[in-house]
């Protein structure tokens, strides 16, 4: 598939998931000149592009397939872009559309679907986090993604962002929440940082779920605590497939050599939609 044709099967396909989120318009008296699920469709191809509002503007000028997939009969300002991806209720329409692609990606009768957990950081500054710790300055803070995936066919299920560095366990209820909305898989898969007993008891008595996570040990004679962390041991964990973990791995990597690794916005609110709408337009990318 070339450059072209997929960047055309994002724009539909974002059209389609939008259609299904959101209202044509916000208001009855709203001008009516672009529809909320073009704005939205105007910054999913925003982010996949890596560029500025200005940017995607300037890229839809050239492009009449990629207006008519949109089916923009004039183009909208780069101001335009701006403020709607400011407004409150964006972050909710993201949430919405990955919710969509999750669903589809999981029929009812799917019953062996597997989920994956991790996190993964976002550099908020140009410079890396290696060139900040050779010059001996501390990692400026990073904006934190918070995953799960589908494993298998590597599409999201749930997505938390926040400022990082914090434990995983800190955004570790509100992932498996939103996950829990969109999937219902047989078996969630998370590596040492989710490790905490509260985390299988709400996967395994509260949803239904199978946890299955690396341990940490805190005990001198090296074992573990807890009804459910005692149970993963090595064998145990690698019986139940543990390895299929490795496939937010591979996610993770994907999204950051397609989406990139930096945020160009400078306001925390910003941030969250740009590192948020980059998820997005992977997972319709995929």
């Amino acid at each position: 598939m070339d450059g072209t044709n997929t960047l055309l099967t994002v724009a539909r396909l974002s059209m389609t998931l939008a259609r299904r989120c959101m209202a044509r318009y916000s208001h009855l008296k709203s001008p009516h000149k672009f529809s909320q699920p073009q704005l939205v469709t105007c910054l999913v191809l925003r982010a996949y592009l890596k560029t500025t509002y200005r940017g995607v503007v300037e890229f839809l000028a050239t492009s009449g397939q990629l207006r008519r997939a949109i089916g923009l009969e004039r183009l909208p300002h780069y101001s335009t872009l701006k403020k709607f991806a400011d407004r409150a209720g964006v972050a909710e329409v993201i949430d919405a559309m990955l919710g969509q692609i999750a669903q589809a990606a999981t029929p009812p009768e799917a019953q062996a679907t597997e989920i994956a957990i991790d996190s993964t950081g976002i550099e908020t500054s140009a410079a890396s986090a290696h060139y900040q710790t050779r010059r001996g300055r501390p990692r400026r803070q990073y904006v934190k993604l918070s995953l799960a995936v589908i494993c298998g066919v590597l599409l999201p299920a749930g997505l938390v962002v926040d400022f990082g560095p914090t434990n995983d366990k800190t955004q570790a209820r509100s992932l498996l929440n939103k996950t829990r909305h969109n999937v219902q898989p047989a078996t969630l898969f998370a590596d040492a940082g989710y490790d905490a007993e509260w985390v299988h008891e709400y996967c395994r008595d509260d949803w239904g779920v199978q946890s299955w996570i690396k341990p940490v040990r805190h005990r001198a004679d090296g074992t573990f605590g807890g009804r459910y962390r005692s149970k993963m041991t090595k064998r145990r964990l690698k019986k139940r497939g543990y390895g299929r973990r490795w496939h937010i791995e591979s996610f993770i990597s994907g999204l950051k050599r397609t989406m990139g690794s930096t945020l160009a916005a400078r306001k925390p609110a910003s941030m969250f939609i740009d590192a948020a709408m980059r998820v997005l337009a992977y997972a319709c990318r995929r």
